[in-house]
């Protein structure tokens, strides 16, 4: 029986090795490895003769061997809770840029916020030899085992958006206490007199830190703290969904929301239940996007810069794979707050006598409507 074009050995094209490009080159495999590692011995004769041979032979160097032999294999690994979240994907963004910039390739792992398939992704990518690792911590506490087995095998993890120091220092973050701070007081000084907030949970960094800024806010402008209007969601859009249906039958005067997701569950609350933003509650979110101008009405939100967030962190994470053996680092980046009419400034114009500089800030945020 003859084999088929498709099947036969002879038919397939034979891969050529380095031994092949040293052949044609009529040079050592050692000077066909020193050209391929940039190494800066080579003269430009030789290294012509090789570049001619790789082309020629149309060579592509084994990945594997060479980071086997460098004890490095250019690849990143990178745990996010949740990438349907719309925060998730510029944070990735950012690192994947970075990396790609400096000649590494990520891995992506999705935990779902659980921390056992957190651990299950920290223990497969240590398997895989990544050179570091970037993560977005889930709530609960690392096993020992998993810290030791980080540490053992000298993996430089880089945290992102949360804060864990049972595994590391390093971390870039949003300042999110002075986010939530700028985005309460800016419904306190609009007139807003009880304010409610839907947070995120207090197991992790940034859902404390929120709830911070709220709390610094409410005291900085003389307002009441209440923890009937305080609800502990999780990011997602069901527990903003089961805040509205908690918080919208205290009427409260305004809201902020510390995630995106939450805030179209608490929207979708607030509808079921016959209540108009801003005529029934001011809104503030955090976190901007550029569809959340076309919300009716556009929705108040204070940017948290994530695709920044995901270069700084990779940065820093490289600097640690080059051996930077500076002390720990947290990384606070600034936010913005991006006013819009769900705030509710158009309808309390009439409070400006109580709230000092809002008529200059209303004229300013006008101006400044995305």
């Amino acid at each position: 029986m003859v084999d088929s074009p498709r099947g036969s050995r002879a038919s397939r094209r034979k891969t050529s090795t380095i031994y092949d490009v040293a052949r044609e080159a009529r040079v050592s495999v050692f000077t066909v490895s020193a050209v391929i590692n940039n190494k800066s011995h080579v003269g430009a004769p030789l290294k012509k003769r090789v570049d001619a041979a790789i082309l020629k032979l149309k060579y592509r160097p084994n990945s594997l061997a060479q980071s086997l032999a460098n004890e490095r294999t250019r690849t990143l690994g990178v745990i996010v809770p949740d990438i349907s979240n719309p925060f998730f994907p510029m944070l990735v963004r950012g690192a994947e840029d970075t990396a790609q910039k400096h000649g590494y390739s990520i891995l992506l792992c999705n935990s779902d916020g659980l921390l056992e398939k957190e651990e299950l992704y920290l223990d497969l990518l240590v398997s895989k030899r990544v050179d570091g690792i970037l993560l977005t911590k889930s709530p609960g506490d690392l096993s020992p085992q998993i810290i030791s087995l980080l540490s053992d095998m000298n993996v430089p993890t880089v945290l992102m958006m949360r804060t864990y120091p049972g595994l590391t220092g390093d971390a870039v973050i949003t300042d999110d206490l002075q986010g939530s701070f700028e985005a309460v007081s800016h419904l306190a000084r609009i007139g807003h007199q009880s304010i409610a907030m839907v947070g995120g949970p207090l197991s992790v960094s940034n859902g404390r830190t929120r709830l911070q800024g709220f709390k610094k806010a409410l005291k900085a402008g003389g307002l009441r703290f209440d923890p009937r209007l305080v609800f502990e969601g999780d990011y997602r859009i069901d527990s903003g969904h089961r805040a509205g249906l908690s918080l919208l039958p205290h009427r409260p005067d305004a809201v902020f929301v510390a995630n995106f997701l939450m805030t179209v569950g608490f929207l979708q609350a607030a509808q079921e239940m016959g209540m108009r933003c801003p005529e029934d509650f001011g809104l503030v979110t955090l976190d901007d996007y550029p569809w959340l101008r076309l919300f009716d009405p556009p929705l108040t939100a204070m940017e948290l810069p994530k695709y920044e967030v995901g270069c700084l962190a990779t940065e820093l994470l490289l600097d640690r794979i080059e051996g930077k053996n500076t002390p720990a680092v947290i990384h606070k980046i600034a936010t913005q707050l991006c006013v819009r009419e769900s705030c509710g400034f158009g309808l309390r114009n009439g409070s400006a006598n109580a709230a000092p500089g809002l008529p200059a800030l209303v004229a300013k945020t006008r101006r400044k409507l995305h």
